[in-house]
């Protein structure tokens, strides 16, 4: 990193700021106690890249941009990580008699000497931002190889049956190597942004999966001999029992650093080869999402934002799990949260913590169920009653009546698309007279990822690309497009049937050209039409019939209107719309 000297002297050699805007500038930083350089980059008065290539021609070092380069993992190992860390420095290109690296300080003798000795390769130094720097040793997180983890402590299945199996294994699971394992696959999967770590058993091996934007990607393969004592690492972690091997167990651990807070929570099963372990991670600090930015359509949030507001009623979101019923649910808290309201939560479990909500987890060892929680809940004097889930016809039945009695229900169900909400209902006893007096708003969805911003590129192909995506009509995306996007040219409108989509070509920023991820919908608001069409006991083809007189948009269709504007692929659309045919 640049001292203030070094930056004062490249700022006026290169004349890229004026002398009265540099003093006004160092004044600044030192009144918000900033460094001057984070000061001058975080207003905008140069970027880092300016400042970093003004300071090659002081250095008298090439600059270069590593934004979207990715490296093989073969060469950016041959500096490990922890060394990248601590000298601030990668190797991005090696050849017969070179090892080009790129670094913030390129005046770092004593590393450069160190790597002369240990390659016998000629260094040769380029100058990169700390921006570009960092995003470059993310890509360690995307190389994590099995190499690195071959010396550890081998745990002898037969030598434990001789033993006190209790000190046994804690003796073993404290084993630094074995720590420095768990505690890897931990920080690699939170700063890779995984949501889930999947450590599976196998005849052979011991396999690693993260969960990254809703993809499982294979991260290693582990020796077979360490097993048993990283899953005890793992229990003594989690609070959970050493010596249980035959049934289900439940725990939760936390991770803290200065950079971080993340709650765990840990699921173990017996399978075939030993135990399978799953850990969803949930970051404390990350804040809720705001409805406009979950991906509605506008006349859709429209149609959300109205129905929040009204004080009574049941608003439903719909899907399978993993589909952000749970993110749409906090969201709609989020802006419901005013001291004038009393809001109350039962979930299974709490998985965010939410400021001024009176949040309940139900607990089956005592018989709290989301039922005799809602019951409690009435009690209460709710304004507003968040049900994690309807699974019976008990807590359908209870949350249907809080409904009617003037609440404002929000809760999930498990149905494949909005239209077959209202006959499950029905299905798990609910009067139809009920189920259309009281829901007011049923929400499907599903996530798609995002293409990468950094690496994205556009190419033409035909509109039978879409063919594939269930209930897709030209005509109402038309109709759509030309609403969101007046005066625009139209992308279906080409005479021979071309459209402009869009992909992610891959770069360090991203897994594979996606990064992030946002939610495709189908909203139905319960009108008089549906409300006649449930008091018949319709079925659901003649809701769906219903939907498209009405041009209410499926989520496939909300996925063509994504993928013409950028936001996705056709892929991703096809991979989570396809079993939705309607």
């Amino acid at each position: 990193m640049l001292s203030t000297n070094e930056l004062l002297e490249i700022i006026r050699i290169g004349h890229l700021l004026e002398e009265n805007v540099l003093q006004q500038a160092i004044l600044e930083a030192e009144k918000d106690k900033k460094s001057l350089l984070q000061y001058i980059v975080s207003v905008n008065l140069l970027s880092e890249e300016t400042i970093y290539k003004g300071a090659s021609s002081y250095f008298k070092v090439p600059y270069i941009s590593l934004k979207n380069k990715l490296i093989l993992s073969d060469v950016l190992n041959i500096i490990p990580e922890s060394i990248a860390n601590i000298y601030q420095m990668v190797v991005i290109e090696v050849d017969d008699k070179n090892l080009h690296v790129a670094t913030t300080e390129p005046y770092n003798l004593e590393i450069i000497e160190f790597l002369t000795k240990k390659t016998g390769l000629n260094i040769v130094i380029s100058l990169t931002s700390p921006t570009d720097l960092a995003n470059t040793i993310r890509q360690y997180r995307h190389n994590l190889a099995e190499t690195e983890f071959k010396q550890f402590v081998a745990v002898d299945d037969e030598d434990l049956s001789k033993t006190d199996i209790g000190s046994k294994m804690k003796a073993v699971a404290s084993d630094v190597s074995i720590v420095k394992l768990v505690d890897t696959i931990l920080e690699y999967a939170i700063t890779g942004d995984a949501s889930d770590i999947h450590i599976e058993p196998e005849e052979q091996k011991i396999g690693v999966r993260y969960r990254i934007d809703g993809i499982l990607r294979n991260v290693m393969n582990l020796p077979k001999s360490i097993q048993a004592s990283m899953i005890s690492r793992i229990k003594i972690m989690s609070n959970l029992k050493l010596d249980e091997h035959r049934i289900p167990q439940d725990g939760r651990l936390r991770v803290e650093t200065p950079k971080y807070k993340i709650s765990v929570r840990v699921s173990l099963i017996p399978v075939l080869y030993g135990e399978k372990i799953v850990m969803r991670l949930l970051n404390e600090a990350s804040e809720f999402l705001s409805l406009d930015v979950l991906g509605f359509q506008k006349d859709v949030f429209e149609i959300i934002n109205k129905a929040i507001k009204k004080p009574h009623g049941m608003i439903l979101t719909t899907g399978p799990t993993g589909s952000g019923k749970t993110t749409s649910l906090y969201s709609m808290l989020g802006a419901l949260n005013t001291p004038s309201v009393n809001i109350t939560t039962i979930e299974d479990p709490i998985e965010y913590k939410m400021a001024h909500i009176n949040q309940s987890q139900v607990s089956t060892r005592v018989n709290y169920t989301f039922a005799t929680g809602l019951r409690a809940f009435l009690r209460q004097d709710p304004n507003i009653i968040m049900v994690g889930e309807i699974r019976d016809e008990e807590t359908a039945s209870i949350a249907i009546n809080a409904a009617l009695t003037g609440h404002l229900v929000l809760s999930t169900l498990h149905t494949n698309d909005a239209v077959t909400t209202m006959p499950r209902l029905i299905d798990m006893g609910i009067p139809p007279f009920l189920v259309a007096s009281t829901v007011n708003v049923i929400i499907a969805q599903r996530l798609v990822r995002k293409i990468c911003q950094d690496c994205k590129t556009s190419y033409t192909t035909s509109i039978k690309e879409l063919d594939g995506i269930p209930s897709f009509t030209s005509k109402n995306i038309l109709d759509y497009w030309s609403g969101k996007h007046p005066g625009e040219t139209n992308p279906l409108t080409d005479e021979n049937g071309i459209i402009t989509a869009w992909r992610g070509v891959g770069c360090s920023e991203c897994h594979n050209g996606y990064k992030g991820r946002i939610g495709i919908y189908e909203v139905i608001e319960m009108n008089p039409k549906f409300t006649k069409l449930i008091l018949n006991k319709a079925s659901t083809n003649e809701l769906t019939d219903a939907m498209k007189e009405d041009n209410i948009l499926t989520m496939a269709q909300d996925g063509c209107i994504k993928i013409l504007e950028g936001i996705t692929t056709i892929e991703e659309v096809l991979r989570t719309t396809r079993e939705n045919v309607m």
